[in-house]
């Protein structure tokens, strides 16, 4: 089985060009499940039902998220509903939405999607190992494989999860940070990995943002509203081969498309 995971994806001009250039690389990578973090979505912060939607007709099977997945009032009733998109595990019980969630393969597969946020430099959530670890008991015995997408700003803490959870998950991969790195290796257990999957949006601003936004922020400390930026489209990610067999990985490279 191929797994094509492709990272944060932002702003909703971003979505017509999913729309052309998904299919084709799904066919060209053969990859037989499709994941995307889609917390950018909406003008860098949120995603929405409309936007949701748009992302499953471009060819995505399952939406990972991140810190920005409340951001829209519209969210929360969306993830209560949906039964393919994810919030991170270890936010409050009282949020809407669910950490992890079962998807069926074409071929009868049963995968078990997490999701987690990191805690350095970022909101004081729960316990990023035990909350994976709640997801991965309660889900004993149903799933043949397990995905975990690590949405977190440091990379030695996506690094240390992946290596405390190598053997249990067949493909770990990080988000968040919106530049793909160039480590995609199979960790000693046979878990497929990779730090950052890089983003799916404008490649000549800053991190999808305009440039001006972010430098001005940046130089004067003044807020300045972030808009997405103008320009040529992206999408970076990962494909993974598995076998759904054994819950190993074979082979891990970085893609993009």
């Amino acid at each position: 089985m191929k797994i094509l995971a492709i990272g944060d994806v932002v702003g909703e001009q971003t979505l017509p060009y999913l729309r052309r250039a998904l299919p084709a690389a799904r066919q060209a990578y053969a990859a037989d499940l499709v994941i995307a973090n889609g917390e950018n979505v909406c003008d860098v912060h949120g995603l929405s039902p409309l936007t949701a939607q748009a992302l499953f007709d471009a060819g995505v099977d399952f939406i990972t998220s991140g810190n920005h997945i409340f951001d829209r009032r519209d969210a929360h009733q969306m993830l209560e509903d949906a039964t393919r998109i994810i919030r991170p595990c270890n936010y409050p019980a009282e949020c809407p939405g669910e950490g992890s969630k079962l998807i069926t393969s074409q071929d009868g597969w049963q995968i078990l999607v997490v999701n987690v946020s990191g805690v350095a430099f970022m909101d004081a959530l729960g316990n990023p190992y035990t909350s994976v670890e709640y997801e991965l008991s309660r889900h004993r015995g149903r799933y043949d494989l397990a995905v975990l997408d690590i949405h977190a700003e440091a990379t030695s803490e996506k690094i240390a999860l992946a290596r405390y959870f190598d053997g249990r998950f067949a493909v770990i991969f990080g988000t968040h940070t919106h530049v793909q790195t160039n480590d995609a290796q199979i960790l000693p257990k046979g878990t497929g990995y990779l730090t950052d999957l890089g983003m799916t949006g404008p490649v000549n601003g800053i991190l999808g943002v305009k440039a001006e936004d972010v430098i001005y922020r940046a130089r004067t400390h003044l807020p300045r509203r972030f808009t997405v930026a103008d320009g040529p489209i992206a999408a970076c990610g990962a494909l993974f081969e598995v076998n759904p067999s054994t819950g190993k990985c074979l082979a891990a490279k970085p893609v993009k498309f």
